[in-house]
This record gives C-alpha cells, structure tokens and sequence, in this order.
C-alpha cells in the first residue's frame, strides 16, 4: 500500500505586506520624537534603587486596612463620590438638554422654508455650539481647582465641576445623535404645525433613546472616576482621604481605598449594562 504525498499548499504573499510596513515606519518615525521630547525612559523602572523603593511602597500595602472606623470612613469618602458623580451629571443633563435642542439642525423650523437657517437662528446656534465648546475644553480637574478656590475643600466643587465639563459634552453628542436619526418623521410633523417640542419627544426621543441613555451612562462611570481624581486637589470624596492616607504614606489605607475604588467602578459599569439591557 503505498501513502500518497499530499500536495503543499501555497500560501500566496500578502499583497499589502509594503503598505502595512510603510504604515508602521512611518508611526514609529511619528512617535520617537513624541517619545524624546516627553523624555520617556521605561528602563529607569528597573534601576536598583527604584525596584527598592517600589517594593518598599508595595510591601507597605498588604494586608490592607480593616479597621472598623477607618472603613466607615472610606464608606462614608465612597457615597460621597457617588452623590458627586450622580448630581454633577444629573445637572449637566438639565443645562445640555435645552441647549440641545436649539443647536439641534433637525428641529429649525426656519431651514424647512429657506434654503438656509435665519441668520438670526444661524447666529445663535453658532453661539451655543461655542459655549459647548468653551465648556468642555477646560478639564474637570481645571475646573476643580478654580472652584476649589471660591467655595473651599468639599464636593461642591467637584459637583460644579463636572457639571460645567460634561454639559459641554453631552449637549455636542446629544446633538450628533439626534441629528443622525431619520430626519422624514420629524421633518413631517414640523411641516404639519406640530411643535418642536411635541416633535422632538414623539419622534426623534423613541428612535435616539437607547444611544442617548447608553452615552448618558457612560458618562456617568466618567464621572465616578473623574470625581476621585478631583479629590486629590480637595473637591472631598474618596480621593480625597486617598490623598490624605498618601501623604501619611499609610499604605494599607491607600490599598483598602483602591480595592473599593475598583469595585465601585464594577458596580458603575454593571448597573450601565444593567439599564442597557433594558432599554434594548
């Protein structure tokens, strides 16, 4: 009995082998000077006195703290970021929602019986549109620091700080959603009398819901996040006592805070994937 040879199979070249690899030089040639000028050296982590220090900080992280008063504190620091988060986003969604709806191409009624929008609607929407952009252009933790100044150390000044920031946020994608929705149903209605409103909430609101409220939660798990970071310039919350606990350099303290950090940013994305199942 004799084994037949099985015929090779030829794997034919990739004929876009010279472009992939042009591509990628052409990155690395973008990216070194970027590397250069923020004078990054990776190596330096393993520099004999760094791997000491780095292990003396580790070392003093185990077993994290557990004392009953310390973590009613950190619970306390924790439901503190969540109330920031939650009202700063909350009012965020009040101020973006109107000026939503005025910048919004979908509902100008002037556009429906000109060839161009009135200059006067022109004009005000080019306004807000760069409010929108002033807003979201200085960072949450800018903002911070400035309110930090005016109404002292607490979370009064995250709240007005992510409120400021991610206004500017949500009306701009607000916007882009609602004006990639199908334009026929809203544009009827408007043609028919029906009021921009009343257009908006039976038209373009059913068929934009799922991607404004899955953006609105993202935001949300944003802001729990950004609302930590901002505790380290005073705006209260968990990152505060984080703070606090690493300028002590009580590491088991900063341990317990990260490993709740972590499960409260589970939570977040859990209850954003609970109302997105939801709502699908």
């Amino acid at each position: 009995m004799t084994n037949r040879v099985q015929p090779r199979t030829v794997v034919p070249p990739d004929p876009a082998w010279r472009k992939r690899l042009t591509i990628m030089l052409l990155g690395l040639l973008l990216l070194w000077p970027q590397l250069v000028i923020t004078e990054f050296k990776p190596w330096s982590l393993l520099d004999v006195q760094s791997l000491s220090a780095t292990g003396h900080f580790l070392g003093s992280f185990f077993p994290p703290a557990h004392d009953p008063d310390f973590l009613l504190l950190v619970l306390q620091a924790t439901w503190q970021t969540i109330a920031m988060a939650t009202a700063g986003v909350s009012l965020a969604i009040i101020a973006a929602i109107p000026m939503t709806l005025l910048i919004t191409e979908q509902l100008s009624v002037s556009s429906l019986y000109q060839r161009r929008m009135h200059p006067w609607s022109h004009l005000l929407r080019q306004i807000i549109r760069w409010l929108l952009v002033l807003l979201r252009s200085v960072p949450e933790l800018v903002w911070a620091l400035l309110f930090v100044r005016i109404t002292g150390l607490g979370p009064t000044a995250g709240v007005l700080a992510i409120t400021l920031t991610y206004c500017g946020m949500l009306g701009k994608v607000y916007a882009e959603i609602i004006d990639t929705t199908n334009v026929h149903v809203s544009r009827t209605l408007l043609v028919n009398g029906s009021p921009r409103l009343a257009t908006f909430l039976y038209s373009i609101l059913p068929a934009a819901a799922s991607e404004l409220l899955s953006y609105t939660l993202y935001r949300w798990e944003c802001a729990i996040r950004g609302s930590v970071v901002m505790g380290f310039v005073g705006a209260g919350g968990l990152g505060q006592r984080m703070d606090e606990s690493m300028k002590m350099l009580a590491g088991a303290e900063v341990s317990t805070m990260l490993l709740v950090f972590v499960l409260l940013v589970a939570v977040a994305d859990a209850v954003s994937q609970y109302f997105r199942k939801a709502l699908a």
